[in-house]
């Protein structure tokens, strides 16, 4: 197989390791930052291997919809599509669906569903999410799930539950039967020798109640995925629920394989998650504040928009070692966000991805040394 996982060292309970893929080695703890539509909105793929960025995310979704799947497969894979040579994971495109509650019908088949783009019909079962995934190539690939609305009702949440249980064992098995039709299969299989697939992880549900959540871990893991998400999050609950949900499931997935935890969080909440003992997490929040113009500072939120930014010769963050704290001020920043630059959004991205990305290397760097369990106060958030 092409993928593998080892812990390399533990403090408390956060884990450093690192997992092999076809397209490389990627070092956790790892922040994914989101491409959605094979794409970091304002910044180019080489910007992104500057930032060392080790995995992305793609929304399988929306490139079902625009390109296509069939476009991309015949383009050699999604890394060939968008010139990204590192690894890419992809989620199933549930989380999509569920959001157009609005123009979606839910069976036991699957979810029928209507494009946000042109109204078209369309249909999503675990067996063709899982078709749209191998075709698009990434080397990590989510199995079909339902994600559960908040507040949901203590027999809505088990009934989903219970439904994304049984897409999972659909999913597996249609991934077990077509897993060698992964666009690049072939020549990886030429270069490196031997058998070259992706990576099929398993999502827990569960809404917002703990036994759900174990009952899911506990059926989810007896399936058997080489590694396994925790998802329904962030859909409007208090974080602090989130944290509880998160805490409550992390010791029921397995030890030796990797953790992750879907669409989290703020810059304190990622190192957090860490201390629980999660891998790897992904989130909007760095690309969709830059836009907005907020920053992420290791003395917290700047807003770039403020007044009081006008003449202000600093850096975003004296701190930073990005490329755009080192070359512009705080006033220029705001000059471009005020002009409706799209620069102003570019350089924002670039700067709040660097501090995310710097603040898993930092705990990374703590988990091996062994000075994690005592670094809260060191500003890793």
């Amino acid at each position: 197989m092409s993928f593998s996982f080892q812990v390399e060292a533990t403090c408390g309970a956060a884990r450093a390791g690192r997992f092999i893929t076809s397209h490389g080695e990627v070092r956790t703890p790892v922040f994914m930052p989101v491409g959605t539509v094979a794409s970091v909105k304002g910044v180019p793929q080489d910007v992104l291997d500057e930032l060392d960025v080790q995995i992305l995310l793609n929304n399988t979704y929306h490139l079902y919809l625009r390109p296509g799947v069939e476009t991309v497969r015949q383009l050699g894979g999604v890394q060939k599509f968008m010139g990204w040579h590192k690894p890419i994971l992809t989620d199933s495109g549930g989380f999509q669906v569920f959001s157009l509650s609005d123009l979606r019908k839910l069976t036991e088949d699957g979810v029928q569903f209507r494009s946000h783009i042109d109204g078209s019909l369309h249909f999503f079962s675990p067996e063709t999410s899982l078709a749209a995934e191998i075709g698009l190539g990434a080397n990590i690939v989510m199995a079909f799930d339902e994600c559960t609305e908040f507040p949901a009702t203590y027999e809505r949440a088990q009934k989903s539950m219970e439904m994304t249980a049984r897409w999972a064992l659909r999913s597996k098995a249609y991934f077990e039967a077509h897993k060698h039709e992964v666009p690049w299969f072939e020549e990886k299989t030429r270069q490196l020798g031997s058998e070259q697939t992706q990576a099929l992880f398993g999502i827990v549900q569960g809404g917002m109640y703990p036994d759900l959540r174990r009952e899911s871990a506990v059926r989810t893991v007896g399936i058997d995925f080489p590694g396994y998400a925790i998802g329904g999050l962030s859909v409007g609950e208090p974080r602090e629920k989130t944290w509880e949900i998160v805490n409550a499931t992390i010791p029921l997935l397995p030890a030796d394989k990797p953790r992750y935890v879907m669409g989290v969080g703020t810059p304190e909440e990622i190192v957090e998650y860490v201390r629980l003992g999660v891998d790897m997490m992904d989130c909007v929040m760095p690309t969709r504040a830059a836009r907005h113009g907020l920053l992420f500072t290791s003395e917290g939120k700047l807003n770039i928009k403020n007044a009081r930014f006008a003449r202000d010769e600093n850096p975003i963050d004296p701190k930073c070692r990005c490329k755009v704290c080192a070359r512009y001020s705080r006033a220029y920043l705001r000059h471009l966000y005020s002009s409706q630059e799209v620069l102003a959004q570019v350089l924002n991205t670039v700067h709040n991805l660097a501090h995310y990305l710097d603040i898993m290397r930092r705990v990374r760097e703590t988990i091996i040394s062994g000075e994690f369990a005592g670094a809260r106060s060191a500003g890793l958030g």
